[in-house]
């Protein structure tokens, strides 16, 4: 019995995007939370703060959050990456800090975590 199929010619996809709905919003700081299923990337602002004891502090303001598979996170890995890279090749290094030149700072663990 011959294992080999004829090869089928490839139909070409069209692709619409509809971003009749879409909502654009600014983020500086986000977290992830990972579950056996699911990766959960939220979204929001990093906002200096003071502390109850005159300590710096952070509030991070979550504005969205996105739920996706571990395959969706690792197809965006993979496009954040191809395309950070063209921006550097281009525009030379991006600085990673947070403001004021120091590091960022991480962001909060996850409620209950």
């Amino acid at each position: 019995m011959d294992d080999q199929t004829p090869a089928q010619p490839q139909q070409q996809v069209q692709l619409r995007i509809d971003e009749s709905k879409t909502n654009t919003a600014y983020a500086n700081m986000f977290r992830t939370t990972p579950t056996s299923d699911e990766v959960l990337l939220d979204a929001g602002l990093h906002v200096p703060a003071q502390g109850q004891d005159g300590s710096p502090a952070i509030v991070f303001a979550i504005g969205h959050r996105t739920v996706m598979s571990w395959g969706g996170a690792k197809r965006l890995v993979m496009q954040l990456g191809q395309l950070v890279r063209s921006y550097e090749e281009r525009y030379g290094e991006i600085p990673v800090q947070g403001s004021g030149g120091q590091a960022a700072a991480p962001p909060p663990p996850p409620p209950g975590g």
